[in-house]
């Protein structure tokens, strides 16, 4: 049986490996493993082996997760929730692509800067604008799993990102797999899957 959680969660990560796909669906590793396995059988998964391989969708695993996503948001009936919190998001959105600009790059002299990370002011105003956005995202990511439960995870995962950058484990703004910006993205393209938005 097509298993939509780990399917979907796959169609918006992109080809990847088993801890990250674990991870974002909140699965032990075993389970989600099992799962991708019986998604295989079906031929709508494909593993690459090998230091660089991972699991990737087919363009039959492509289809089905268009299919089944557009049948849970009908069955729900919750299209016009989903669309008003996306308009939120995209609200957001440039913002945190602005913040992540911030992060990477800094203005020295009137010269644009790689941010090394050694001004601990600046990285602190950054992550205080963070902090201030995700505020406001609380609330697109709290409409978004009233409408859709499977939405119910981003929350903890853009907190936990934003927390441990807090902490000094800076790389989880926006450079890890699991960074706040990755997580970002990756609620993006489920919403622009979920509502049939081409990218």
């Amino acid at each position: 049986m097509t298993d939509l959680l780990v399917l979907h969660t796959l169609r918006c990560l992109g080809f990847t490996d088993l801890a990250r796909i674990a991870d974002a669906s909140g699965l032990p590793e075993p389970e989600a493993e099992s799962r991708l396995i019986d998604l295989a059988v079906d031929g709508l998964v494909t593993r690459t082996a090998g230091p660089f391989g991972g699991w990737g969708l087919t363009e039959a695993g492509k289809a089905a997760d268009a299919r089944l996503v557009a049948a849970e948001l009908t069955a729900a009936g919750a299209r016009d929730a989903v669309v008003g919190a996306f308009e939120d998001f995209l609200v957001l959105n440039p913002e945190l692509l602005d913040l992540c600009s911030a992060w990477h790059l800094r203005q020295v002299d009137g010269v644009a800067t790689v941010n090394d990370h050694t001004d601990a002011a600046y990285d602190g105003r950054v992550l205080a604008r963070f902090a201030d956005l995700d505020r406001r995202a609380e609330a697109v990511c709290g409409a978004l799993g009233a409408a859709l439960p499977r939405f119910g995870r981003y929350r903890g995962r853009l907190a936990a990102a934003l927390a441990r950058a807090e902490a000094g484990e800076l790389e989880h703004l926006a450079d890890t797999t699991t960074s706040y910006h990755n997580v970002w993205f990756q609620l993006h393209e489920d919403l622009l899957v979920t509502l049939g938005i081409p990218r």
